[in-house]
């Protein structure tokens, strides 16, 4: 390698770390975080965001800019719509690794947590292994208690899909001879603490499952995609 003179190396290293800043730069904001949580879902338009976040349209599309030119998120036009979604698995991960470092380091975390959440003292998590020992042994039934645009885009598989605010409705139709594990987008979503309050509250046994559909993948277990339920439909 020919030598580089001291000061073309400080000008490489100054660009260099300037260019990973712009990702540091693109995650400075609560509200992009959130944005980036609901796109590790499933993709969305600007309105559908707006109104998960309660944040007006033009916030919402200025935020998705900033993570646009970040290279965090992809843009992709259904007609007249245009569709956000993360760039890739990557940066899911990376959103993953801010989350988990956050509840390393951040004492401020678990107290929220237990200031927000004081039920799950009483009822805790199920872990994936747990899950899975129940699962397999065929003990137990799997609810997605997300939307179903997300169950749509991706699943766990045998999961059955039967959102949190219909679940009252078709209580009937769920058995009582086995668990019933309920999981929503993640550790900090509360689909499937209300799902587990009102499951409980008519005698089945249910859990919650720490997890979501992220997580899961990242483990490398296999999740049902939008693509691969089409392909099965046809």
């Amino acid at each position: 390698m020919a030598y580089q003179h001291p000061e073309s190396k400080r000008a490489f290293k100054n660009q260099l770390y300037e260019q990973l800043a712009r990702i540091g730069k693109a995650l400075a904001s609560p509200h992009r975080l959130e944005l980036l949580d609901l796109l590790a879902q499933s993709e969305r338009s600007v309105e559908e965001l707006a109104r998960e976040t309660t944040l007006p349209v033009a916030t919402v599309s200025q935020h998705l800019q900033i993570l646009h030119a970040a290279r965090l998120v992809d843009v992709r036009r259904r007609g007249r719509q245009r569709r956000y979604r993360l760039a890739s698995g990557e940066v899911v991960r990376l959103w993953l690794a801010l989350r988990r470092t956050g509840e390393a380091h951040l004492a401020e975390l678990e107290h929220l947590v237990s200031t927000w959440l004081p039920e799950r003292r009483h009822w805790p998590a199920l872990s994936i292994d747990a899950a899975l020992e129940l699962l397999q042994s065929g003990r137990a039934l799997l609810l997605d208690v997300r939307p179903r645009d997300e169950y749509a885009s991706a699943h766990l598989p045998q999961a059955r899909s039967l959102p949190v605010a219909e679940l009252a409705a078709h209580l009937s139709e769920l058995p009582r001879d086995c668990e019933i594990i309920a999981y929503c987008r993640g550790p900090y979503c509360v689909f499937a603490d209300e799902a587990v309050a009102l499951l409980r509250a008519h005698g089945f046994r249910a859990w919650r499952l720490e997890v979501g559909v992220p997580e899961w993948q990242e483990r490398g277990l296999p999740i049902i995609q939008a693509q691969a339920a089409e392909r099965s439909v046809l």
